[in-house]
């Protein structure tokens, strides 16, 4: 008896930590896009291999508005436990540090990077109705006493920026910023704005239906994706490289040994087949990306958009 006893004091012992786990409160992934854009798809992909590894709910927790800032400094702001994290976009951690005079957190200062998603060059996209046929259509549009209007997921957004580099092509360029990505798309397959820049698994479907026809790629080469899309620097735009990419940070101050856990749990999700199977599929590519490389890219990042920010001339209040 007395060793039946033990034994079941050393299985309930053991079972304790796993307890301990299946009851560890959810963490909470902000998205600060709406439900079925990109970057929501991305999160989702993530942050549900991430609970496996870290045997933790993750809930993703969508907030779009602002082009992401409202979401974005809000998490800056949470208590730095771990336990809130948000889905980083080129536009709330690289983008809006100069497009924005008064932006209200700083992606340097206020947080630290956990894992490297992904990153996806952008379409320019036109109504199938539209005459533009080029980026030189585009700027013949532009030059009408109304100018062209094109339409974008919120201001600081890759897609923003993309679209008033165009304005290098002569003519006037409006920007009409929306809440979130399918609101865009939708009024620019109604044909109320002329075009749009914005994620390949978002507007091929609407390209293969008929709705959109595709000017150009951002990237700086092709892509294999759609090998027939010319670029914009092969279009009169040279030396023209955007990409958005998406990166899972924490408010800065969290403890080490939740860092490094997090970041574990990150770099194990993104290594699953099935997980690189998945984000391929929204025309994610991966970049091996792990520890201090992380805050060197957001870096980097901010660096190289500042520049782009000022050669277009886009400004934010």
């Amino acid at each position: 008896m007395q060793r039946r006893l033990v034994l079941s004091l050393a299985l309930a012992a053991a079972a304790l930590p796993a307890r301990a786990q299946d009851t560890a409160p959810a963490l909470r992934l902000v998205v600060p896009f709406a439900t079925g854009t990109t970057t929501d798809n991305v999160a989702r992909i993530v942050g549900t291999a991430m609970a496996a590894t870290l045997r933790q709910q993750v809930l993703v927790d969508n907030r779009p508005g602002a082009g992401g800032t409202t979401a974005t400094e809000q998490v800056a702001r949470a208590q730095p436990d771990g336990q809130t994290l948000v889905m980083g976009t080129v536009g709330t951690h690289a983008i809006n540090a100069t497009l924005f005079r008064t932006l209200r957190y700083d992606p340097r200062q206020q947080f630290v990077p956990v894992a490297f998603a992904g990153y996806t060059p952008l379409l320019l996209v036109v109504p199938a109705q539209s005459p533009a046929k080029s980026p030189a259509d585009l700027a013949t549009l532009a030059r009408r006493a109304e100018g062209a209007t094109f339409a974008s997921a919120g201001n600081g957004t890759s897609g923003h920026l993309a679209g008033e580099l165009m304005n290098e092509l002569g003519g006037r360029m409006i920007h009409v910023p929306y809440k979130d990505g399918s609101q865009a798309l939708t009024d620019l397959m109604a044909g109320n704005v002329d075009f749009m820049f914005y994620h390949p698994s978002a507007v091929m479907p609407h390209v293969r239906s008929g709705k959109l026809r595709v000017l150009g790629i951002t990237s700086a080469s092709r892509s294999a994706q759609a090998p027939e899309v010319p670029t914009l620097a092969e279009q009169g735009l040279p030396g023209v490289d955007l990409v958005a990419w998406f990166m899972v940070y924490a408010p800065a101050g969290v403890p080490a040994a939740t860092l490094e856990r997090l970041r574990s749990a990150g770099d194990a999700a993104l290594a699953q087949p099935e997980v690189r199977t998945r984000l391929a599929a929204q025309g994610v590519e991966l970049r091996p990306l792990q520890g201090e490389a992380l805050a060197r890219f957001t870096g980097s990042e901010i660096t190289k958009w500042a520049a782009l920010v000022k050669r277009s001339g886009a400004q934010v209040d």
